[in-house]
């Protein structure tokens, strides 16, 4: 490691594995993977923009390894988290002759993350896998903790499994080349990390917004770092979203419903939903008397500031009625007995998790909050 990298370890006993972040280490990734490698042969699976970007470089530092490789690119966008595209990488993998015992490298952002780890796991019932997340949001959260999955015609990440990466690469170099909508959608997910758990890191973020969007090395990695040691520690406690997990998930009922109305298409990406769901999640906590309404306007206040959605009224196209957005949040795989899951907050980095949200509550504040 160079001495601008760092290290998150995801402590799950003979499963741990680590989390490098910092420049250069696309560029270096043949030595970080070496190590883990039964036979020096990977698959590398990518999409046709991120191939363009940053496929060269990875294949030259596996060349320079001795490892060889062979590379798929899929189309880019959330449609290719689908049964259709599950089923052609698992294809292609297998025509690869791709053994257990083998590695499967995700380069690319969340939707490569989560579509190649679940091809991983399914494959003769589970092969290695490494993350190369290249977008802020992967870095900071999809590429992390094992959610793996595709989305189905009911909802988001509706089929899927849990199958944890040997390591992951985190390359603050690969965000330089994100336009700034992509790197927001992220920063979304950064947020998050504070409002859950953690205010002070919330107050850094409101302090050092402008660093972090024109691309300040340190505070990038400060951020990164802090965002994957909350989700390793959460993961460590329970890995397979049992009880603490779930407050991961703050902003994401709502935001799953608003991508499936969207159409998972660009009208809407995963980080401006969630960004718009922790909003919604504060409004909703501040009627049920549960949260000052200061801290929920400071929330929204600081999306905006970012550049991130923070009303229904700015999200594009018509929406459904509140009734129709609790109907698509029913579809959300968090439900229990028939009961959504909420993340409400008691304040800024004070989240919990409660089935115990009125219908009524929620229907009047969704109609509240209706574009005119």
């Amino acid at each position: 490691m160079t001495d601008t990298t760092r290290k998150v370890t995801v402590e799950l006993g003979d499963r741990a594995y680590d989390i490098l972040v910092g420049p250069g280490l696309i560029a270096n990734a043949g030595n970080h993977l070496k190590p883990l490698l039964r036979r020096q042969r990977v698959a590398i699976v990518t999409d046709e923009i991120v191939a363009g970007l940053h496929l060269p470089e990875l294949e030259r530092s596996l060349d320079g390894a001795g490892i060889r490789h062979s590379a798929i690119r899929l189309a880019p966008g959330e449609s290719t988290k689908s049964f259709a595209e599950l089923e052609k990488l698992t294809e292609w993998l297998l025509g690869e002759g791709i053994e257990r015992g083998d590695l499967v490298i995700a380069l690319g952002g969340g939707v490569i993350g989560d579509l190649t780890g679940f091809a991983a796991a399914i494959l003769r019932r589970g092969v290695d896998f490494a993350q190369i997340p290249t977008t802020l949001l992967s870095q900071v959260d999809s590429s992390v903790g094992g959610k793996t999955g595709i989305n189905t015609k009911q909802g988001k990440n509706l089929a899927g499994a849990f199958h944890q990466p040997r390591l992951v690469l985190a390359d603050t170099d690969a965000l330089a080349t994100l336009p700034m909508r992509e790197f927001l959608a992220g920063y979304a997910e950064v947020v998050k990390y504070g409002l859950i758990g953690d205010r002070d890191f919330f107050d850094w973020l409101e302090a050092n917004l402008d660093r972090l969007k024109e691309g300040d090395v340190e505070a990038r990695i400060h951020a990164i770092v802090k965002s994957c040691e909350a989700k390793a520690a959460t993961v460590a406690a329970d890995e397979r979203e049992g009880g603490v997990r779930a407050l991961l998930n703050l902003g994401h009922t709502f935001g799953h419903a608003l991508e499936a109305a969207t159409g998972f298409s660009s009208r809407l990406v995963h980080g401006e939903g969630v960004a718009v769901g922790m909003a919604l999640a504060f409004d909703l906590s501040v009627r049920l008397g549960l949260c000052s309404g200061q801290d929920a306007e400071r929330v929204r206040n600081h999306l905006a500031r970012a550049g991130l959605p923070s009303r229904l009224a700015d999200v594009p196209g018509t929406l459904p009625d509140a009734d129709g957005l609790i109907a698509l949040m029913g579809q959300d795989k968090k439900v229990v007995d028939g009961k959504l899951t909420f993340i409400l907050a008691r304040g800024i980095g004070e989240a919990f998790i409660t089935r115990d949200v009125d219908t009524d509550a929620l229907r009047a504040l969704l109609r509240e909050r209706e574009p005119a």
